[in-house]
């Protein structure tokens, strides 16, 4: 009898250890919790941290089409090659998806809690997906974790038909925000980055352009940071294609991709002591190769720049008034402008000039620019220039209030 139940465990072990187990759907049947023999999916079970082949950001040049790192605050390109070349994204494509949805959930006109009811058209999608039956019901908030962790077409689809009617509609939306940021080398065809026969093309510049808006939504960092997570009340197994997630540090997202066309494709974000990177990599050979590759370009940038304040510490004095309701107004920086992004050996020796008039003459608006302030290096290469603007609006005094003031300063010298 003891033989024959050391037997019987000795089998479930074996079974357990050579068999996958799959994830239950919401109907009771089983459905295997990544799509098969998908180069998207396949190595992210990996527990593994991959091995490291490039040690320099001039690695990456023989390593991928194209490549580019940009600094989330100013947009600051600190790397770039073929940054403009027009390739195909694959998945990454996501990422203009994800962002037309979180501009939707900012702006009040979508809940994370809204149902979404999936159509055959999103049901019927391949490569990477959940698995969606046909008007099967599931929430935004788990919609949008399929996408960002899973890269998942169906629920693309599924929130594109939600937000536009259809996905051709939603793909007209995609390509109406890209021209509106500039995006001058992308056109979608899709909300996936599917194959197809239409023009799916975009570069990486214009990825980090649209990533560098989509992370300005800091609720996404929620869905871009899971590693391993479910849906459907626990009953599916969502791991990330995003290996950098888990292997490093700092790292907030962003999207991977893979086609045969595209090969392997990825931006990488990543922040440390308050600054953020984006490193796009486009049409890596391997998997490994494209993560390598992202990990290169922000080790070097961590190492080699920081942000700096442009303005000086001390506040700007006060710029004196003529005929104004108040007889001062406090010069500022604007938001756009505040920051500056340096090599750590030019932020140890920055010099600031101000330029700005002796007096100004009301009446003066808010924001106004009313000087400049320049930034040089230890050599006095300038660094930055930027307007100088007025703190407050600085109404012109009336006829009245300038002959009581002309009065005042003659009987009482103030």
């Amino acid at each position: 009898m003891r033989k024959f139940l050391i037997f019987i465990l000795l089998f479930a072990l074996i079974t357990l250890t050579i068999t996958p187990i799959a994830a239950v759907a919401d109907g009771g049947e089983y459905v295997p919790t990544m799509a098969e023999n998908d180069p998207e999916t396949d190595d992210v079970f990996s527990e593994e941290p991959w091995v490291e082949v490039m040690a320099t950001a001039n690695d990456v040049v023989g390593s991928a089409k194209s490549a580019l790192v940009m600094e989330k605050t100013t947009g600051t390109v600190v790397f770039a090659n073929n940054e403009h070349e027009r390739l195909a994204p694959a998945s990454v494509t996501k990422v203009m998806t994800m962002l037309l949805i979180a501009e939707a959930v900012d702006a009040g006109k979508l809940k994370l809690d809204d149902v979404v009811t999936a159509s055959a058209n999103a049901s019927g999608k391949g490569g990477s997906q959940i698995y969606l039956r046909e008007n099967e019901q599931m929430t935004v908030k788990d919609m949008l974790k399929s996408i960002a962790v899973s890269s998942a077409n169906d629920a693309s689809v599924a929130m594109a038909e939600h937000l536009a009617g259809t996905e051709e509609a939603f793909v007209a939306k995609m390509n109406s925000r890209a021209k509106e940021l500039g995006m001058n080398d992308t056109v979608f065809s899709n909300a996936t980055g599917l194959p197809t026969t239409g023009e799916h093309l975009t570069s990486a510049y214009d990825i980090a352009v649209m990533s560098r808006e989509l992370i300005r939504h800091g609720f996404i960092r929620d869905f871009t940071t899971i590693w391993t997570d479910t849906v459907r009340g626990g009953g599916f197994g969502l791991s990330n294609t995003n290996k950098l997630i888990r292997f490093y540090p700092g790292a907030t997202g962003l999207k991977t991709g893979f086609t045969s066309e595209a090969m392997y494709c990825l931006s990488a974000t990543a922040e440390r002591d308050g600054v953020e990177y984006i490193a796009v990599i486009m049409g890596a050979p391997t998997s490994d190769q494209r993560f390598d590759a992202a990990k290169a370009l922000l080790n070097n940038a961590f190492a080699g720049y920081t942000l700096v304040n442009t303005a000086p510490a001390e506040p700007i004095s006060p710029a004196v008034v003529s005929l104004g309701e108040l007889s001062t107004v406090q010069p500022a920086i604007s938001a756009g402008s505040d920051k500056l992004l340096v090599t750590k050996d030019q932020a140890a020796d920055l010099h600031r000039v101000i330029e700005l008039a002796d007096s100004y003459t009301a009446p003066i608006e808010k924001g106004q620019e009313i000087g400049r302030l320049k930034v040089l290096d230890a050599t006095g290469r300038i660094l930055a220039d930027v307007p100088i603007i007025a703190g407050c609006d600085v109404g012109k005094l009336g006829w009245a209030d300038m002959l009581l003031k002309y009065l005042s300063v003659m009987f009482t010298g103030n």
